[in-house]
């Protein structure tokens, strides 16, 4: 795989078993580019090793005052510094090629997993982490599965000048081969402390991380309530941490770092101070002595890999760790689904509750809990984020179908829904029957005035839907932006549309002509709103009421404004005392005639609305 290929056509399944498996599976899957790596810095690391050979051969040349010699000193040298400009400059390249596909690799999988979760994701792990994981940990990820290779390399290195040495001057080579291993081996006890330390500074950084995305999140609330300060108070302490626990860190690792200079110096001075003992007796020739000195010198550049990649296994571990936490989440029902791909029609019925959303009609959903409305929407969806008996479409069960094929039969709006940064052209690129034009569902969706802004706010825009929004659509009110997100849901045009509480950010005027629009849209499609706007609800062909998590009720919204007392409090915000009061003015008492305050509402908004 290059660069170029990306993205995966497949990424694959992961092991997400542990941490330290999934990066096991990640090397595995990119063996090619690993074995390639492997080649190159077997010629790179082989070439440096070389050098000192030369440079041994040329000085005892010189001192026999061997002219051929010498030149064949210059041309093995030459050929060596060849071998390593070569190696090196495809060892990064195929280095870097690693890093980053195992970097796509994780992102891939990543991407994948959060839409096949959806929301479910965010309520299993905290939004922080997910930043966290899709941000840095990838790149630390990537980086200790493009270092395997090198440190391969490098210990194939060290180990064959080794064995060189002791074959081509025993008596110093036996010194540099008991000597090696301490230096290899000397920060093995300090690791566990500084991977301890990283993984400390790594937990304040997640949590710092979510505070600040929650904190940006709800701005504006923060700040309608005079809470910024205290949060950013919050942050400020969290970031401290954050440098303290860095602090603490980098102090093992300089320390990591302090003993691998240290050590190989002290081995090059034992070599040199033995050495020259062996020179004066006439043990070892003076060339000798240099090959083996530079030997020991130049080895200390492949044994900074062995400082790395403890480093980057150190800090890979736990970004690898909460990868495969996040790639390890499942949904309660199978995704792969247990029947064949279909696209069913018919009428939308939930077991659990009654619910039956009638084929081609708009189903209006009053209930009285947001966080019941906002499961049973998800369910509607199929494949719910809690196990429980599927919902029907047609009479198929959602949850026997294949994730995506449920996803295509019924789509789910949620209460808020995010806009991703581009044009507006690009936002309404998604998946679709080609049923309904971008412009109809804008309209529909009464956009003209985000339109305008839009186009206002783009320099060099005149087509609407070249202008571009913002991320997360932030220059939009709340309004504007649940609007662009409706039209969306709109331009997709599936069998099956569940919105959850889409005007709640929109005027009286507008929810009533987007309900129009809707409706007219929308007609012989299926559609289910949950609302509790009288508008929403007078333009739907049949309003169901649930209580306590059951249908209690079906029918229009004026009859049950008169008949259902429970219906009426909760779309007229009506309290226990006025509830208790209209029961007994239905008892019998005076007054009985009178119009309910749902209806009252209702006619004064239509009258507003004829007016304008």
């Amino acid at each position: 795989m290059q660069i170029h290929d990306l993205p995966y056509p497949d990424p694959g399944v992961p092991d997400a078993r542990s941490g330290p498996r999934f990066l096991w599976w990640l090397f595995r899957n990119q063996l090619g580019g690993q074995l390639k790596s492997l080649a190159w810095g077997l010629l790179h690391f082989a070439s440096v090793a070389s050098l000192p050979f030369c440079v041994g051969v040329a000085v005892q040349a010189a001192v026999d005052r061997s002219g051929g010699r010498l030149a064949l000193a210059g041309g093995l040298m030459a050929l060596a510094c060849v071998g390593n400009a070569v190696g090196d400059t495809f060892l990064h390249r195929s280095a870097v090629t690693n890093w980053i596909t195992a970097a796509a690799r994780v992102q891939q999988l990543l991407g994948r997993k959060a839409a096949v979760l959806g929301s479910v994701l965010t309520r299993r792990v905290a939004a922080g982490e997910v930043v966290a994981v899709s941000t840095g940990d990838v790149e630390k990820i990537g980086w200790f599965v493009e270092a395997v290779s090198r440190f391969t390399a490098a210990a194939v290195t060290v180990v064959a000048v080794t064995v060189g040495l002791l074959v081509y001057q025993p008596a110093l080579g036996v010194v540099v081969a008991a000597g090696l291993p301490v230096l290899a081996l000397a920060v093995l006890p300090l690791l566990p402390k500084a991977t301890r330390r990283a993984d400390v500074q790594r937990e304040k950084a997640g949590r710092a991380t979510e505070l600040a995305s929650d904190t940006v999140a709800g701005l504006r609330v923060l700040r309608g309530i005079g809470g910024e300060d205290l949060f950013l108070d919050r942050y400020r302490r969290a970031s401290q941490e954050v440098r303290h626990a860095a602090v603490r860190s980098a102090r093992m690792w300089s320390l990591i770092a302090a003993v691998q200079v240290l050590l190989p110096g002290l081995l090059l001075v034992t070599v040199v101070w033995y050495g020259v003992h062996l020179a004066r007796d006439g043990r070892i020739a003076v060339g000798e002595l240099v090959t083996v000195y530079s030997s020991v010198m130049l080895l200390t550049y492949p044994l900074r890999h062995f400082e790395e990649i403890a480093m980057a296994y150190s800090f890979s571990r736990p970004s690898a760790r909460r990868a495969a936490r996040v790639l390890s989440l499942e949904r309660a029902t199978d995704t792969a689904g247990t029947r064949a791909a279909e696209t069913p029609a018919g009428d939308l019925y939930d077991p659990e509750t009654g619910l039956c959303a009638s084929s081609g009609l708009l189903t209006a959903v009053v209930c009285g809990d947001p966080d019941a409305a906002g499961r049973l929407a998800e369910r509607l969806g199929g494949h719910a984020a809690q196990e429980g008996t599927s919902v029907l479409l047609g009479g198929v069960p959602l949850d026997e179908l294949p994730l995506d094929s449920a996803r295509t039969a019924v789509l789910v709006q949620d209460k808020d829904p995010v806009l991703l940064s581009g044009t507006l052209r690009e936002l309404l690129d998604v998946p679709a029957s080609g049923a309904v034009d971008p412009r109809a569902a804008l309209e529909a969706a009464q956009c003209q005035d985000v339109l305008a802004a839009l186009v206002q706010g783009s320099l060099g825009a005149e087509d609407p839907m070249d202008a571009r929004i913002t991320e997360r659509g932030r220059s939009l009110s709340g309004g504007q932006r649940q609007r662009l997100a409706l039209a969306r849901s709109l331009v997709t045009d599936p069998e099956v549309l569940v919105l959850d509480e889409p005007t709640s950010a929109v005027d009286s005027h507008t929810e009533a002509r987007i309900a129009q629009g809707v409706r007219g849209l929308r007609s012989g499609r299926t559609t289910v709103v949950f609302t509790s706007s009288p508008l929403l609800l007078d333009r739907a062909d049949r309003v169901v009421f649930l209580h306590e998590g059951t249908v209690v009720a079906v029918g229009g919204h004026r009859e049950l404004v008169r008949a259902e007392p429970r219906y009426r409090a909760v779309v007229t915000r009506e309290t226990e005392e006025e509830t208790a009061s209209a029961a007994g003015l239905r008892a019998g008492g005076p007054g009985t005639d009178m119009v309910p305050r749902g209806l009252e509402e209702l006619e004064e908004l239509e009258e507003i609305e004829e007016t304008a």
